[in-house]
């Protein structure tokens, strides 16, 4: 029991971390000088001439080198199911209709861009009401660098090309941060040059990818080859000794291996496939001996390899991208490595099992939401019906996962998914799910019905709040929900990333109409006179939530581009030959 308490306290702490790290802006020690970008079509420095930022992570001296790489696996990649929906000739006016919307996304992300090229050129982020800049991601241009596929996906080539001189520029031999965040520079800054490089064949975008490979693979340098997760840049660079953190968020250290294989892949250095495949043999190995075998608990311990003990499950926040990387890396290593099947088999089947639940609701909705397992020292389960924002990638997960493994139940779990998140954005007040919620289960599986009871609703929320709840609190709480434990909306890309998934897979229109509904609403709310704003509380009772003075690079990243993806040709990125990265970076399927 003393144990299992000692994890409990280490998944709060770790939990707040997280909260903080990825909820909140920091405002950066230095503001916005307003530095202007190039202007479109005004001459650029040559693309293929990067500079060499001002220390060289490959002359690290490595203390715990590594005595025999795992090889990069080989021969012909197996041909996997098709993916996509064969999507018939348009008619004029649905045509017509798609290209206006997709028009109309298009010029968010160029009123986005130019605010970020204006106010924040070369930062990470541009604040999207007071036009100021701030560096949360190294400084590394988080922004610019993460939408750079965004920009060539959209046609905006003049923007790109700028765009490509910029980084050529970008430092990653200093930064103003005492810790960078090994797993947030992976997907945002590696993942989005590997897949402009891909997209492009820009030469700069493969240099600067490989120096953040060797940035990052110093993080790796330790006793047992476990990564530091949150990682003292300048102690790494003094030569100073390195050892794994004891409390790792699993996603954190499981979610590394696409870009890392990719770079592989690309340069043909196994180095960086060997470092993420010594941290999921850990996974594969103990994925059974967990206290809810098939999972794997919210922290683990990276010092001692030890990815066993901890009674927290699910497959959103603090876990998410592990589980949604395994089904993908199958795809990417050409399905030569099937230990991801058979880890992915294993998770879905847990999850599907003890995390999701068909909750409640007015119209009696067969829809599935995700939620967290307790599990207590004699292994009996408790659900907490939660229902998160940073979940609702799960649908797009299960369905991809079912196509590739040819399991159409998994792509039934996937649809149900993603019918819950449309159904949370449908039935909140402005149209947009809050981040974190509850809803009362029909019962503790996703197989359970129930009927709507108003009754047994409001003795729910009632449960969940205390008794001297105001009236005000109680009339923010939409029916169906039971409580609203986090209202904001940050702008995120989970909920429209699995709509255009299931589009794509199912090629279904109502899935198409949800995502503009979507759409209109978070436009509505959300615009500023520069760009978009996250959003202090969604279930307000008042004209239109407050906006906050934040705008994540994923914005551009993400949310804008799938949205622009579902209303594109179904040809462009098909995902027949492209996989996503968690930061929506698509990667190339060997074939």
């Amino acid at each position: 029991m003393a144990l299992l308490k000692r994890y409990t306290l280490y998944a709060v702490i770790a939990f707040s971390i997280f909260y903080l790290y990825h909820h909140f802006s920091f405002p950066s020690w230095l503001e916005n000088d307003r530095m202007g970008a190039p202007k479109a079509g005004q001459n650029a420095p040559p693309t293929d001439m990067p500079s060499r930022s001002s220390f060289d992570w490959s002359k690290v001296p490595i203390r715990y080198p590594v005595e025999s790489l795992n090889p990069l696996p080989t021969g012909k990649p197996r041909r996997l199911p098709r993916i996509q929906h064969s999507f018939e000739p348009e008619v004029v006016t649905t045509r017509n209709t798609r290209i206006a919307r997709r028009d109309e996304i298009k010029g968010a992300f160029q009123r986005c861009w130019e605010a970020y090229k204006n106010n924040a050129w070369m930062r990470d982020e541009v604040t999207p009401i007071s036009g100021r800049a701030r560096d949360n991601f190294g400084g590394w241009a988080a922004s610019l660098i993460d939408a750079l596929d965004t920009l060539w996906i959209m046609g905006l080539k003049d923007e790109f090309k700028n765009a490509v001189a910029a980084v050529g520029n970008v430092d990653f031999g200093k930064t103003s941060l005492e810790t960078v965040n090994v797993f947030e520079t992976t997907i945002r800054h590696l993942g989005g040059l590997l897949s402009a490089y891909e997209l492009s064949g820009e030469k700069t975008l493969l240099s600067k990818a490989i120096e953040v490979g060797e940035m990052l693979y110093v993080a790796f340098d330790t006793p047992n080859r476990m990564p530091i997760t949150r990682w003292d840049f300048s102690k790494a660079q003094a030569g100073e000794p390195q050892v794994a953190h004891e409390n790792v968020l699993e996603a954190e250290i499981g979610s590394l291996t696409m870009e890392f294989a990719r770079l592989s892949q690309i340069t043909g250095n196994t180095k960086w496939y060997d470092a993420v495949a010594r941290i999921m043999s850990v996974f594969a190995e103990q994925q059974n001996q967990t206290m809810l075998p098939g999972m794997w608990p919210l922290v683990v311990n990276a010092r001692d390899k030890n990815f066993k003990y901890g009674g927290a499950f699910t497959l959103a926040a603090m876990a998410d991208s592990l589980y949604e990387y395994l089904a993908k890396t199958y795809a990417l290593l050409g399905g030569l490595e099937p230990m991801y099947k058979e880890i992915y088999d294993n998770a879905m089947e847990a999850a599907a099992q003890h995390t999701l639940y068909r909750p409640m609701t007015p119209d009696n909705a067969d829809i599935l939401m995700a939620g967290m397992v307790n599990v207590n020292v004699t292994r009996s389960t408790t659900l907490d019906p939660q229902g998160q924002h940073l979940g609702c990638f799960a649908g797009g997960m299960y369905a991809l996962g079912g196509r590739i493994f040819e399991n159409q139940g998994h792509v039934e779990i996937g649809r149900k998914l993603t019918d819950g998140c449309v159904w949370a954005y449908r039935n909140s007040r402005f149209g947009m799910m809050p981040e974190v919620f509850h809803m009362r289960p029909c019962g503790p599986s996703m197989n359970d019905v129930c009927e709507w009871d108003e009754v047994e609703w409001m003795k729910d929320v009632a449960i969940r709040h205390p008794p001297e709840a105001s009236a005000s609190v109680l009339a923010k709480i939409p029916k169906g929900f039971t409580s609203i434990k986090d209202g904001r909306y940050i702008l995120r890309p989970e909920a429209i990333e699995s709509v255009f998934i299931l589009y794509r897979i199912t090629g279904d229109e109502k899935l198409r109409a949800a995502a503009w509904e979507m759409w209109l609403a978070i436009q509505k709310y959300t615009k500023t006179p520069l760009a978009n704003a996250a959003l202090l509380d969604v279930t307000v009772t008042n004209d239109a939530p407050t906006k906050m003075d934040s705008m994540e690079s994923f914005w551009m990243a993400e949310t804008l581009k799938y949205f622009y993806l579902i209303f594109s040709e179904p040809d462009l990125i098909s995902l027949d030959d492209y996989v996503f990265n968690t930061e929506a970076h698509p990667f190339k399927i060997p074939k």
